[in-house]
């Protein structure tokens, strides 16, 4: 049984409700429902989602995933123009962007990245910008595509501790993920970068604190941390549920190594609240794109 503190809370039905059939309406696909997140309603409420794009098939076969894997489909050229309409229609403040990983494609989907967000921009100048990019094999150039179109966040998940990679993230590589961060922060300092991780998975205390550690060396600004949940029999199974107490003590831990956003908890996703992150960091002038 799931301990009480995994228990996920309700949503306004009538905004709920607008969101999907805005969604269904334009033909979006939201991560919220592929990746079956627990905060889905809870999100959707509140109008934020975490818009999908480069279809809904994933080229890579990570175990703990709900993310359907298989042959992908041919890049949609009205996409951007979708989620940009889609922006303005429910009036988001604070949009996030993510896709499934492309490796058929030689840029791996960075040039439909750059579309989105440029169009994101033109109809909405007063929404701030966060995608959530695969590791794009980390060529500079792919990555300079992104970066070039200048959202306010980009984030690359770490997702776990180097010993558990090849276990559960296939095709992927923990140093490669860090370099990706790393090459961000770097080649455009005013852009805000992010990560997450994952626990349950059978990791060890002191890996969590050498990873927390690691992404921030690269100079990575915002950390998420959450309990990871199987979305089904079939996925990779979860060893043990983490403690409050202790996703309490990776926030102070993290906050004291110089993260300037840290969400942590049970429930707590990528794009859990990006909103308060990115308002955070406009409050204190962080945002200098």
């Amino acid at each position: 049984m799931k301990p009480e503190w995994l228990t996920v809370r309700g949503s306004a039905l009538k905004e709920r409700t607008y969101m999907i059939e805005t969604l269904k309406d334009l033909e979006l696909n939201t991560v919220c429902h592929e990746a079956a997140c627990p905060n889905m309603l809870e999100c959707f409420g509140r109008k934020i989602a975490t818009f999908m794009i480069l279809g809904a098939n994933c080229t890579r076969g990570c175990t703990f995933c709900n993310v359907t894997k298989g042959k992908p489909t041919s890049v949609n050229k009205e996409e951007p123009a979708a989620v940009a309409e889609a922006v303005k229609r429910l009036g988001l403040l604070h949009v996030v962007v993510t896709s499934v990983t492309r490796d058929d494609l030689e840029d791996g989907g960075a040039e439909h990245f750059s579309d989105t967000i440029k169009m994101i921009r033109k109809i909405n100048p007063k929404t701030t910008i966060e995608v959530l990019i695969p590791d794009l094999k980390a060529d500079g150039k792919s990555l300079d595509i992104v970066i070039n179109a200048k959202p306010d966040v980009i984030g690359h998940n770490v997702e776990t501790v180097p010993s558990l990679y090849k276990k559960i993230l296939h095709g992927s590589d923990y140093q490669r993920s860090l370099n990706v961060l790393k090459y961000i922060k770097e080649k455009s300092p005013n852009i805000l970068t992010k990560t997450g991780i994952m626990l349950g998975l059978g990791e060890e205390k002191e890996e969590v604190l050498k990873v927390l550690q690691d992404i921030r060396d690269v100079g990575c600004d915002f950390l998420t941390v959450g309990q990871y949940l199987a979305p089904t029999t079939k996925h990779q199974k979860m060893v043990r549920y983490i403690e409050p107490d202790e996703f309490a003590e990776y926030e102070t831990l993290g906050y004291k190594i110089g993260f300037k956003h840290i969400a942590s908890g049970p429930l707590v996703r990528s794009s859990y609240h990006a909103d308060e992150a990115i308002g955070m960091a406009m409050m204190k002038n962080e945002i200098k794109n």
